[in-house]
């Protein structure tokens, strides 16, 4: 079987259109082309309303055209609800108050997928790939509300899956970069340079690039060597590929 990497750029919208412009341009150069998953925000931080901006709708479907996959990313991508237990824990130390998905109701969680949804695909012209929380976060009332959506794919840190029935395509950790402090960026380096090495075994693997990337030189070094090492070795793929694998 043909070892796959999936690449994606995150929060993509208006409010950082200039950053995923270079990301776009680094990965493509990098895979040969626009071979990559853009994970759109509908309004990000109620600040950016992709319904306002036609001209980057217009963006998207152009980039839909050329093979880009297109998903659902939140609606706010900003967490305001109050947690506790786990909850807090996964809040407070997995995220900058990004998690949005993770203390939904799920009738909220639904309706925002829904909405997403339905704005995307009017922009691009065509289904969305599927469905991704911001920061890869599910709390049980979003992980409620996908199981009754019909997104055809989901993903979170550790695993792609199809939210009906539970399937599993793909698992292993998602390689990512962090920039909002030097000891983020210095572990998230660190463990891409491992993950070089020591994930080749993995027949897919998975890498994500987000916005504030493009303001660290040094995170722009470790993402070129990173997708480089597995595209010399494994061919990049999209995520509908696993529905057929």
């Amino acid at each position: 079987m043909t070892k796959l990497l999936l690449a994606s750029i995150h929060d993509v919208g208006p409010r950082f259109e200039r950053e995923v412009d270079q990301l776009a341009e680094l990965l493509g150069g990098i895979l040969g082309g626009p071979k990559f998953a853009m994970l759109v925000v509908p309004n990000h931080w109620s600040e950016a309303p992709l319904a306002e901006s036609i001209a980057f709708q217009r963006r998207l479907r152009e980039w839909a055209d050329q093979g880009v996959e297109m998903f659902v990313h939140g609606w706010y991508h900003k967490d305001l609800a109050e947690h506790s237990g786990a909850a807090a824990f996964k809040a407070k130390h997995m995220t900058a108050g990004e998690g949005e998905f993770l203390g939904l109701s799920r009738e909220v969680a639904t309706q925002r997928m829904a909405d997403g949804r339905k704005l995307i695909e009017d922009a691009i012209g065509r289904p969305v790939a599927g469905f991704i929380a911001p920061a890869w976060l599910y709390g049980d009332g979003a992980r409620e509300a996908l199981a009754e959506s019909n997104f055809a794919l989901a993903e979170d840190h550790m695993r792609v899956w199809q939210p009906q029935t539970g399937k599993v395509f793909a698992t292993g950790p998602v390689i990512t970069w962090a920039s909002r402090s030097k000891t983020r960026q210095l572990s998230s380096r660190f463990f891409a340079g491992l993950a070089r090495h020591a994930l080749h075994v993995q027949p897919v693997v998975r890498a994500a690039v987000h916005p504030g990337d493009v303001t660290v030189p040094a995170l722009l070094g470790s993402i070129s060597a990173t997708f480089g090492a597995f595209a010399a070795r494994r061919r990049a793929g999209r995520y509908a590929e696993l529905l057929t694998r």
